[in-house]
């Protein structure tokens, strides 16, 4: 990479461009909406860190949130030939942090190695097992764990300043020969940094805005990437990103990352009151999303402090209304309380998103057995009786580095990945042979008929009958405010069922296309009799 990186420099005195790509998802799926109003806070925190390099200008390109205004092919997606001739990039990063966005990750790869242009890619999908892959695949250096100094570090390689040798956290090719430097030490000091600029972001429309403080999650679920102790920035510092978003880019809607919000209870009230002191002296009120564990529902002040700061929407990883797999998945509740404590967010006026895994595997030596259709009529009544307002049901995912594919991986349950490959890891397709007696046609027949009856067409007509039951509830509430909160509350999840309708109709049509049906047939034919050779 040494080489081909100084065969690029443009000599003193230029500036050089650095472009970081987040790719395209493989095809439409049920995130392709979401992803039209967000982006991911990864890459444009990695590019803001980088763009302190002198000498060095950086963007960063979302294929999924891509508007027209920008140059195009006739599939929508941004033209990096194009791109080249107007902004030429002089290194180029890759950002793998969704393993079903790979494939594409590896065509950008070899696009803008062909153009002799240096790549890197880093994310969580590159675990030490996916090293190999990458860096056949037209990837030079690959970045392992959080990339802000290391990035500044590869540039300063490219320079000719430094010896990627002396670099910690990468993994490059010396001929044939893959080269793991050592581990770099995660940051704990995050004031070093700046705070995400947005401006990096070309041709986008960001709607929705992620901030985040925490890094790392202590639950050590089986089937999750995001593992470590927790680290936490100051409440300060996620404060002044709200401030900068809003008053230089009139940001409102937020989504704030943390896996686990208000697990440092302490600081988090505390940020709470600023966020609430902030809006009041501002004269405005923000929409914010959090990720939080239902069992802080037992916590009335923290949810009376979320409410004035103005989180409104919860997303809640939910997993199973069934007790066996919520012990499997070493979740320390039960069923039935996962309802009340749902009812709790719900009367502290929140909107909850349920988002559960269908058909989770259990460990070896179980003897639970459930047939899909009372698992389906399982899940359809929780989420009835816990009133949830949106819910997102997907399948268990095998990803890269996680204990459930260790599992998975040592009872020789994973479907070939010559055969069912990354593109298929978004949670949508069937990828290992499930518990009996279930097929893995019936794991994803159920998840489309789960979402199916949640999320239908007639609930377009229910939009049109609440505009009209608008003046009954300020005449027969004598509290408006809470008239208007139960009237609001009743219309929104109208429009997100409705919705969600046209967006499955969009899912399904691109899954009836897709050849995945044949190629899980002749996967299973191979778990089936596996060769001798294999």
């Amino acid at each position: 990479m040494e080489q081909g990186i100084r065969a690029q420099t443009r000599g003193a005195g230029k500036r050089r461009r650095l472009r970081i790509i987040i790719p395209a998802y493989p095809t439409f799926n049920i995130y392709s909406r979401i992803a039209r109003a967000t982006t991911a806070l990864g890459p444009v925190t990695v590019a803001t860190a980088a763009r302190e390099m002198e000498g060095w200008d950086v963007e960063v390109i979302d294929e999924n949130n891509y508007q027209r205004s920008g140059p195009v092919t006739p599939t929508g997606l941004p033209d990096h030939e194009a791109l080249q001739q107007s902004r030429p990039a002089d290194l180029v990063g890759l950002y793998g942090g969704l393993t079903s966005t790979i494939p594409r990750l590896y065509q950008l790869a070899r696009f803008y190695r062909e153009r002799s242009v240096p790549t890197l890619a880093g994310g969580q999908h590159f675990v030490e097992e996916n090293i190999a892959e990458a860096l056949q695949n037209g990837v030079d250096v690959v970045v392992r764990g959080e990339g802000e100094e290391t990035l500044k570090e590869l540039l300063q390689a490219f320079d000719g300043r430094l010896s990627r040798e002396n670099i910690a956290g990468i993994a490059y090719l010396d001929g044939d020969r893959i080269v793991l430097t050592p581990e770099r030490m995660p940051p704990s000091d995050f004031d070093c940094f700046p705070v995400p600029d947005f401006s990096l972001v070309r041709y986008a429309r960001i709607r929705i805005y992620p901030v985040g403080r925490v890094r790392g999650c202590g639950m050590d679920c089986e089937f999750c990437t995001v593992k470590g102790k927790p680290r936490y920035a100051r409440v300060e510092r996620l404060v002044e990103q709200f401030a900068s978003l809003h008053e230089t880019r009139g940001a409102r809607d937020f989504f704030i990352v943390d896996d686990l919000f208000g697990q440092d209870r302490r600081e988090t009230l505390r940020l709470c009151h600023l966020l609430r002191d902030y809006q009041r002296r501002i004269k405005t009120r923000f929409r914010i999303t959090v990720q939080i564990r239902l069992d802080k529902g037992r916590d009335e002040e923290l949810l009376t402090s979320m409410r004035e700061a103005g989180i409104r929407h919860v997303a809640i990883g939910l997993e199973s209304p069934i007790g066996e797999e919520l012990e499997a998945m070493d979740k320390r509740l039960k069923p039935e309380d996962m309802i009340a404590l749902s009812h709790k967010f719900h009367q502290a006026g929140f909107f909850i998103h349920g988002m559960f895994i269908f058909g989770y595997p259990l460990a070896a030596g179980g003897e639970f057995s459930m047939p899909a259709p009372e698992r389906i009529q399982r899940f359809r009544k929780f989420i009835r009786q816990a009133r949830l307002d949106s819910v997102q049901v997907l399948l268990p995912v095998p990803l890269p580095g996680t204990e459930l594919t260790r599992r998975l991986k040592g009872q020789n349950r994973i479907f070939p990945q010559n055969l069912v490959g990354w593109e298929y890891y978004d949670g949508n397709f069937p990828l290992f042979v499930p518990d009996a007696p279930m097929t893995p046609e019936e794991m994803q027949a159920s998840i489309h008929q789960i979402m199916g009856r949640f999320y239908r067409f007639k609930h377009m007509f229910h939009i049109g009958l609440h505009i009209l039951w608008f003046p009954v509830f300020f005449f027969y509430l004598p509290n408006l405010k809470r008239g208007w909160e139960k009237w609001h509350r009743i219309w929104s999840n109208q429009v997100t069922r409705f919705g969600g309708w046209i967006i499955l109709r969009r899912w399904f049509a691109a899954f009836k296309k897709d050849p995945f049906s044949r190629k899980l047939a002749e996967a299973k034919k191979i778990l089936a009799n596996p060769s001798p050779l294999r």
